[in-house]
């Protein structure tokens, strides 16, 4: 009898997880729905006098800006109206408007993945000062402004946003003010931003941005993941919010932490980007830092700090920062998750998402350098593979063997298993380093999918990049 009893139950559970996997779904599909056709609503029905904030973000940095931009401007009684850039369309550009860009720069001065299909159909089709857009200046009634947003530790520093300035201009749009580039989110590039835009929209009364709150953390542990690898130490940290209140994220969010600088009391903190290992459900947030060194051998700033002097118990100030461009797919897909180093940190949080709503359709491809100290999250990963939560394992420890072995040269090898994936509907979500790894990644998904293939799979966003 007692038997009879669990296999009923087990049979229930089965069929509830089964129709909530169904509801979320479908309330997914009925949102990314709505906000497409409200979008294409709303950008068809805005007359002259809203002004259009157009944002180009790769890890919701712009759009963070622009929700910020936005609010000061309909404070003012200023209308507004935002939108991602791949929404801006030629039609929307010729218009007697204006329009307010806040752009990213991701890889080698390129412009963020979802803003591919803008310069893809859009700046590569115009041409110079004549093109196909048809008239010498087919955005002559437009003025604009661009906020560039980027890093000065890379060589094409905001260089998309110089692009499109430049391009702006070259067919004929008029610009409000100068292009304000903002390093590493410098908060006087950005009042500056705030003053120019209240001046070009004669809004002296537009009120000051409300500072993002930073909550106080207790680093609860910091320990060294790899200790037998001496070339890029990697430290596992678990911070706790000190007033005990957990706040929720998603996996792909982002834990934006502030570091002081060592040079004067006074001096504005740096601020540093994590990708969240962990969900809210298991208390705590969890990252992963590496070790980085200056040409002089000294260590990097952030990491330095938050691995050598802060000790657990210590304080820091930190705040969660939503990324949408990573956030999860439906959870019908399937899911193929690459990467490198601490960039298992993001997919990470993905496994254990969709390993804990019983969404087994998981793939990972994650390299390092040797099996034996730089297989983090390995009991982690071996136990979803084994409960079936990760139906495939790919590893790349590169100098386990003599002839190097990268996350990429999985990839190729399985190219008959990834075109099969994708065409079944998986999305492929790349996290950790930019050179090397993601570019050479993305060059085998062109090889294998196709130029066109994954174009498509970038603008319905199936394929998203968490890369740095």
């Amino acid at each position: 009898m007692a038997e009879r009893y669990l296999a009923a139950a087990s049979l229930l559970l089965f069929w509830l997880i089964l129709c909530l996997h169904t509801w979320i779904a479908h309330r997914r599909r009925t949102r990314q729905a709505l906000a497409a056709s409200t979008a294409a609503g709303a950008q068809a029905q805005a007359d002259a006098s809203t002004t259009v904030i157009a944002y180009a973000s790769q890890t919701g940095v712009a759009e963070d800006i622009a929700t910020r931009t936005a609010q000061s401007l309909d404070a003012a009684g200023i209308p507004t109206l935002i939108l991602p850039l791949s929404l801006i369309d030629a039609p929307l550009l010729a218009q007697d408007r204006h329009i307010l860009f806040i752009v990213s720069t991701t890889g080698e001065g390129d412009a963020p993945d979802s803003a591919s299909s803008f310069t893809s159909q859009l700046m590569a089709n115009a041409g110079g000062h004549h093109g196909q857009l048809g008239a010498s200046s087919p955005f002559g009634a437009l003025h604009y402004a661009v906020l560039a947003l980027g890093d000065q530790e890379y060589t094409h520093f905001c260089q998309f946003g110089k692009t499109l300035d430049a391009w702006l201009h070259s067919q004929g749009a008029h610009s409000l003010f100068d292009r304000i580039e903002v390093n590493n989110g410098d908060t006087t590039a950005l009042q500056r931003w705030q003053r120019q835009v209240a001046q070009a929209l004669r809004a002296p009364d537009l009120p000051a941005w409300q500072s993002p709150t930073y909550g106080a953390w207790q680093l609860t542990a910091c320990r060294l993941l790899n200790p037998g690898n001496e070339h890029a130490p990697c430290f596992h940290l678990v911070l706790q919010p000190c007033n005990g209140a957990l706040p929720d994220w998603q996996a792909g969010d982002i834990a934006e932490i502030s570091i002081p600088q060592p040079t004067s009391d006074n001096a504005t903190p740096a601020l540093r980007e994590y990708s969240i290992a962990s969900l809210p459900s298991e208390g705590a947030i969890h990252l992963l830092v590496r070790q980085m060194r200056s040409p002089d051998g000294n260590l990097g700033l952030a990491s330095g700090w938050l691995t050598t002097q802060l000790r657990p118990g210590d304080t820091l100030s930190l705040r969660i920062r939503t990324n949408r461009n990573f956030h999860a797919p439906e959870p019908d897909r399937g899911l193929i998750l690459i990467g490198n180093g601490t960039g298992l940190a993001g997919l990470r949080a993905h496994l254990k998402a969709r390993a804990d709503t019983g969404n087994y359709k998981n793939w990972l491809v994650f390299g390092e350098r040797t099996r034996k100290h730089d297989y983090y999250f390995q009991h982690d990963i071996e136990t979803w593979q084994q409960r079936g939560a990760l139906q495939r394992l790919d590893l790349a420890f590169s100098r386990d063997q003599t002839d190097k072995v990268y996350v990429q040269h999985h990839l190729r090898q399985a190219a008959t298993n990834l075109r099969a994936w994708v065409e079944q509907g998986a999305a492929i979500y790349v996290c950790g380093s930019l050179k090397g790894m993601a570019q050479d990644v993305h060059h085998v998904l062109t090889e294998t999918l196709g130029p066109a293939q994954l174009q498509q799979l970038i603008d319905t966003g199936r394929y998203r990049r968490d890369v740095y």
